[in-house]
């Protein structure tokens, strides 16, 4: 799963060969960008032959938890439109930490913004949601969430409404991937998303087995400094900050939601690491919270 460091050597004509995608037709550098190219891999080989490496245009939905106005967001929607079409369905405001939850205490309402996106006043698991049962003609083949503005490693992917759209998408049997920005402030987001659009050049021309969901952490780093995709575990996080107390306006005692725990758990092998070091963390997740190594344990207590 390697995007093979800078260093190597790299094709001097890569720019001028090409690859027809369905209705389109993608340069080299586009499709699989510099790294990629330079380690000589399969997709290199096939742009070079000019051979196909997807039979039909893509459709890919995009959402993420940052809201429709996010810099992250339009950067990666522009960057996979190379694919096929792209439909972006966003929250209407930030949602970061919203998990996956639904909204059904209220209807919920489409808007469409002059860009095309369209935006949703809930989350972004609503998003993904309404999107696949009833507002897309058809469904997706990809489900994409980001650039989120800020890292999701570690235990964060249990809060982050970026994980969440994305694993919404996973739910209904579609291969799923977020997309964070380690650093918050938008440094070298353009290298972000032509990292994001290599990865998904990479699962075109070598699908994986199955629905999927991935949660990508790619560090704030010109791309061509950019280390090689490396699959990771999770990391862990200490405890978070106390609670912030204080005073509203009327006098009434208030709380703001502390700054999450510093890395913990952050050996090689983990998301933390990976990034540390300037690679790009990709980690497969699953959904299923049963506690394995419990089951024989709590079946025992409970015929005791």
């Amino acid at each position: 799963m390697d995007r093979v460091p800078p260093g190597s050597s790299a094709d001097p004509s890569f720019g001028r060969h090409h690859v027809t995608v369905g209705y389109l037709a993608i340069s080299l550098e586009q499709a699989a960008g510099p790294a990629a190219i330079r380690g000589g891999s399969g997709a290199s080989a096939a742009l070079r032959s000019g051979a196909p490496i997807y039979s039909a245009a893509m459709h890919i939905l995009v959402s993420n938890d940052d809201g429709y106005l996010a810099p992250g967001l339009q950067a990666l929607a522009e960057a996979l439109r190379r694919f096929g079409t792209v439909t972006v369905v966003a929250p209407e405001q930030n949602c970061s930490g919203a998990s996956n939850s639904l909204t059904l205490s209220r209807p919920l309402t489409v808007h469409k913004a002059a860009n095309g996106y369209l935006y949703l006043n809930g989350t972004p698991t609503d998003c993904v949601h309404v999107a696949l049962t009833g507002l897309l003609e058809r469904l997706p083949d990809l489900v994409v969430s980001g650039i989120n503005n800020g890292q999701n490693m570690g235990d964060d992917t249990i809060y982050s409404g970026t994980v969440a759209a994305a694993m919404e998408g996973y739910l209904f049997g579609l291969p799923s991937i977020a997309f964070s920005h380690v650093d918050k402030g938008h440094d070298h987001l353009e290298s972000a998303a032509r990292c994001a659009a290599d990865l998904v050049a990479r699962y075109v021309e070598r699908p994986l087995a199955g629905p999927f969901l991935l949660n990508v952490n790619i560090p704030n780093l010109p791309y061509e400094r950019l280390g090689a995709f490396r699959c990771t575990r999770l990391g862990k996080r200490h405890q978070a900050e106390p609670v912030i107390r204080a005073t509203s306006p009327r006098g009434e005692t208030i709380y703001w939601v502390g700054s999450a725990g510093e890395a913990r758990l952050a050996g090689p092998g983990t998301d933390f690491h990976a990034v540390a070091s300037g690679a790009v963390s990709v980690t497969p997740l699953q959904i299923d919270l049963t506690h394995v190594d419990q089951l024989d344990g709590v079946a025992g207590w409970l015929t005791a």
